[in-house]
């Protein structure tokens, strides 16, 4: 197998061995990043519809004032975390470029989507690919990575009205208070691209089980241990 596979579908039929996939580092970012969305998830709702005010001293219980740096402080881990990955495609070769670049241009790409969606619709066979199939890397491209980039700078954004205008985070990220009326338009997206991403995450999760299920190859534990097991 090459190292670099810019889009490849196995055989529907026959034994296949087993497929080193993912490398180290993505399987890494993988389990690191899921509790960093999920942690940022539900603080920035609580952010937005804060829990009922508790008696007694505010210094000594401070909630809010937890919750809120609970959520700059994995925001902080989930920009990293992106750059890591995204670092990862020229490091890690393999499959990794897929999230950020689906072969949408071939037409074994485009015949894949159809037969993918097929399949997930439960009316089709299941195909066996190396890395992400044709319409799960579209969909990660368009329900997590893209809104994932807007949450870090609208979420940058925001905190640079905190940070000063003497910070680095004015200085690369004040411009989005100069393009937006106002700092609630940042507010509405930063939320609605989190929305996108717990919406991808709940199917993520559905078709992840299913797929270890229904399909003839494996999912979870591939990013485990990095390779992909073929059932005949």
């Amino acid at each position: 197998m090459k190292s670099y596979v810019p889009f490849h579908r196995l055989p529907d039929q026959g034994p296949l061995p087993e497929i080193m996939v993912y490398g180290l580092g993505t399987r890494i970012w993988h389990w690191l990043n899921a509790p960093s969305v999920l942690m940022l998830a539900v603080t920035g709702y609580l952010i937005g519809r804060p829990p009922p005010a508790v008696l007694g001293d505010v210094s000594s219980i401070y909630l809010m004032g937890w919750i809120r740096y609970l959520h700059l402080a994995f925001g902080y881990i989930f920009a990293l975390l992106s750059l890591f990955r995204f670092i990862l495609v020229f490091f890690e070769q393999r499959v990794t470029h897929q999230l950020f670049f689906p072969a949408v241009w071939k037409r074994e790409w485009v015949e894949g989507f159809k037969r993918q969606l097929r399949w997930n619709l439960l009316i089709g066979k299941p195909m066996r690919y190396v890395g992400l199939n044709p319409l799960g890397g579209l969909l990660m491209l368009l329900m997590f990575v893209i809104p994932g980039g807007i949450l870090i700078l609208t979420g940058f954004g925001m905190y640079a009205e905190v940070a000063g205008h003497d910070s680095w985070q004015a200085s690369w990220f004040g411009w989005l208070t100069l393009v937006f009326a106002n700092t609630m338009d940042l507010h509405i997206i930063h939320r609605l691209a989190m929305w996108v991403i717990v919406w991808f995450m709940m199917a993520h999760i559905y078709i992840a089980i299913r797929e270890d299920i229904l399909s003839r190859q494996t999912t979870i534990s591939t990013m485990l241990s990095g390779e992909r097991q073929y059932r005949d």
